[in-house]
């Protein structure tokens, strides 16, 4: 194993692309992307349409990125997605409650 790699990092010495390229590779971490921090006023109480709207005021008015708007107006809609699930369980289980009383 150490033979290998001596001869990988000697190759990437002396200009091998690809030897350099499998070297760094292993030694440094990938970069992961993240989006820039922001803060705006934003109203989580409101409607959702609302919340979408701020999001978008806030694009607009260049105090967020549009990609980063875009995360989270995606993250408004993946919440409203998982409380639409909660209620209709809840109302669902509500039906079926009723229907046990009256059987």
């Amino acid at each position: 194993m150490r033979n290998i790699i001596a001869v990988l990092v000697g190759k990437a010495l002396e200009g091998d692309t690809n030897a350099a390229s499998i070297v760094l590779a292993k030694i440094l971490p990938s970069v992961k992307a993240q989006a820039e921090k922001v803060s705006f006023d934003f109203d989580a109480s409101l409607p959702i349409s609302d919340q979408v709207a701020q999001v978008l005021d806030a694009v607009a008015a260049g105090a967020v990125a549009p990609d980063v708007g875009r995360l989270i107006i995606d993250s408004i809609k993946s919440l409203a997605d998982v409380r639409a699930t909660e209620e209709l369980a809840a109302r669902i289980e509500a039906l079926e409650e009723a229907r046990d009383a009256r059987g």
